[in-house]
């Protein structure tokens, strides 16, 4: 991502035909930055080998060609980093600066390593300097904001090389010469301009032309839309809008070369396309489709489009490389932008636009999921109920969808909940979010994401006092703390989850945060307080009469007291989950818990009754049809044999176990992981 239309040396705009690809300019710069690499820094003068990467800093505003010349550098000393390059942008569009935390995470997937989710920063930077040790990798940090940012990601590998691209110095990084950018020079200017007007224009008047570029400074993204403009405008001579400029330059003393250009350009724009430009500074993450801007302007999808691609061609716009349209705000024009939205439109008028983009956001996310949702007739009424640019073909297509438009799609929940006036909207925008991705990428894959976005909603349910709401992010938060083995966060979670939920008078999340609390104990090892809290959870469901669920609880129980030795509370409560099980009618469970029963009993030394237990299991999983339930009890009873000491006997049930493994149907194969991996996620919305 590049911090302008232009690629960042200004050279050319990539979606604009007419435009050349080759880098134009930056020769001295180019030789500077390279000697640097060479440089001998303090540590090598005091005989010392450096104990981090090798730091370069490209600085220059926005759109002065900064990022462009730090891929071009990149690119020339790909020899000698074979094992590539990584980016990470440190500011969003309007200058937000990207925790630490999500540019590492980032760097860790570019790689393809895993990143728990909701580890802390520092175990997420540790983790990627260990990744880089041993490696020879260019990583180039984007739109820098400070130098905090980029010490937290320096590597500590002497073979990598960073190149930081920052507005200003990053004072506080050792060793560290900023390579600062102005106006790309005269020739490569004009040859920049040539790229959009043709070479005969240029030519038949060079004067003006070199006027032109002297009016821009040679700052690179203003002779894009000078170029731009130019294009779009055949007829009209260099010289017309060389004179336009120098005289707005001669009348007013504010304002940038970009800043100038971009005023006149805007100002011959058709009103509907200039309204609909400034108001993409609200797009989030910078990123915008034809459903953003058709929401933000109030018209069709199809006009949007239009728009969109006029602006493009422009270079007002960026298109993104991606199998659906997208467009990218320059990080150049985006606070520009964003001074004309505030100074044309009232602030009643922006908010209700934001309020559109969010409604619109929500509703393609309901249809998103709605249609995996094939065997519900709700879903189908609902999809068949909205209009057709809102409905996907097929779940590819909405899979497809979800996961180009993911970063802006979590950008939207965060700048929904900063906001702090749509509350509501944040609400129901997060709650399809979290069950878009469960439903398309699933609770496993998507954690990182999902963890972020429940951290969101408990910020909401904190600021607008709701109990219920706080419940249910504590709950999933803990979920996932637990998932990825931080258990003492999670412990934290689900306490305060209980707090919360007895506050709201929510019997369901008093109920389930008083589970999780004692599954939190049996991980680290404290069977007692384990089995203490699931007898609390278990009273709560037996006095709302939840008896398939209170069964289940006697089985935790039990399998708590297993741990701890009490054999003889481990089987009176396994018995009475069994009889619970027995009265609803679940067979299959009943089966699994004579199969735990067995092994009590044989923990307990007493293998013929484990025997007799485990041929009543094997009925019982018959019963039940479950192979792999089968197989398994089988496989028990033939390690009872083994002990009472009839190994034929086992050598039987366990060849039967075998040949039902080898029978089951090859999807079959899947399930337990994906039972495994079940993380049941509870929304703070009511809406289906």
């Amino acid at each position: 991502m590049t911090d302008q239309a232009v690629d960042p040396d200004g050279a050319e705009l990539s979606a604009h035909p007419a435009t050349t690809d080759r880098f134009l300019g930056r020769t001295r710069e180019l030789k500077e930055l390279r000697a640097d690499i060479e440089r001998a820094g303090l540590d090598t003068l005091s005989g010392r080998k450096a104990p981090r990467a090798r730091v370069l800093l490209i600085a220059g505003r926005p759109g002065s060609g900064r990022t462009r010349l730090a891929e071009e550098l990149a690119r020339l000393v790909a020899d000698r980093y074979p094992d590539g390059v990584l980016r990470a942008r440190l500011s969003e569009p309007g200058g937000t600066p990207v925790p630490v935390e999500q540019a590492a995470r980032d760097l860790l997937a570019a790689l393809g390593l895993p990143a728990p989710a909701g580890a802390a920063e520092e175990e997420l930077a540790a983790a990627l300097r260990s990744a880089l040790a041993g490696r020879r990798m260019v990583l180039l940090l984007d739109d820098a904001v400070g130098a905090d940012q980029v010490d937290a990601l320096l590597p500590d590998a002497p073979d990598c090389l960073v190149v930081a691209v920052s507005q200003g110095p990053l004072t506080g990084i050792a060793d560290v010469r900023p390579c600062t950018l102005g106006g790309l020079d005269t020739k490569s200017a004009l040859e920049l301009l040539t790229g959009f007007t043709g070479s005969v224009r240029i030519t038949v008047d060079p004067r003006s032309a070199e006027s032109l570029v002297e009016a821009c400074q040679g700052h690179p993204a203003a002779l894009v839309l000078a170029g731009g403009w130019l294009a779009a405008r055949p007829k009209a001579a260099v010289s017309d809008l060389a004179k336009r400029l120098h005289t707005e330059t001669e009348g007013s003393s504010d304002g940038t070369p970009l800043s100038r250009v971009l005023r006149l350009v805007y100002e011959q724009l058709p009103g509907p396309v200039a309204r609909t430009l400034r108001l993409l500074s609200l797009a989030p993450a910078g990123l915008a489709d034809p459903h953003t801007a058709s929401a933000l302007a109030g018209c069709s999808v199809d006009a949007a489009r239009t728009t969109l691609d006029d602006l493009v061609a422009l270079g007002l716009l960026r298109a993104v490389a991606s199998p659906l349209p997208q467009y990218e705000v320059p990080g150049c024009l985006h606070p520009l932008l964003r001074a004309l939205a505030e100074s044309q439109e009232r602030p009643a008028e922006l908010q209700l636009a934001r309020a559109r983009m969010l409604e619109r956001t929500v509703r393609l996310l309901q249809s998103c999921r709605a249609i995996t949702e094939t065997d519900s007739p709700q879903a189908r009424e609902k999809l068949s109920g909205m209009p057709p640019a809102l409905r996907f073909p097929n779940p590819r297509a909405a899979a497809d969808w979800l996961c180009i438009r993911r970063p802006a799609l979590l950008a939207s929940a965060r700048l929904a909940v900063a906001d702090g006036e749509l509350d509501t909207l944040a609400r129901r925008l997060m709650s399809q979010l979290v069950r878009a991705m469960a439903a398309h990428i699933g609770t496993q894959a998507a954690a990182p994401d999902l963890y972020g976005v429940h951290g969101l909603v408990l910020d909401v349910a904190e600021r607008r006092g709701l109990p219920r709401e706080k419940a249910a992010a504590l709950l999933n938060l803990g979920d996932l703390d637990a998932q990825t083995g931080r258990t003492r966060e999670a412990l934290a979670r689900y306490r305060a989850a209980l707090d919360a939920g007895r506050e709201a008078n929510d019997p369901y999340a008093t109920g389930r945060a008083m589970e999780s609390v004692g599954g939190a104990y049996q991980e680290l090892g404290d069977h007692d307080r384990a089995a203490d809290w699931f007898g609390r959870a278990l009273a709560d469901r037996l006095a709302r009469g939840e008896h398939p669920e209170a069964a289940r609880l006697y089985g935790r129980i039990g399998t708590a007291h297993t741990y701890a030795g009490r054999y003889g509370e481990a089987l009176r409560n396994w018995r009475a989950a069994l009889a619970g099980y027995r009265r609803s009618g679940d067979v299959a469970a009943s089966a699994r818990a004579l199969s735990e029963i067995a092994r009590v009993q044989e923990y307990a030394g007493r293998p013929e009754e484990s025997l007799r237990t485990c041929q009543e299991a094997v009925e019982w999983a018959r019963r039940a049809e479950d192979v792999r339930l089968q197989a398994a009890v089988q496989l028990r009873l033939a390690d009872t044999l083994d002990r009472i000491g009839d190994p034929a006997a086992a050598r039987l049930h366990r060849a039967a176990a075998e040949r039902m493994l080898g029978e089951k149907p090859p999807e079959d194969d899947a399930r337990p992981e994906q039972a495994a991996n079940a993380c049941e996620i509870r929304t703070a919305s009511s809406e289906d």
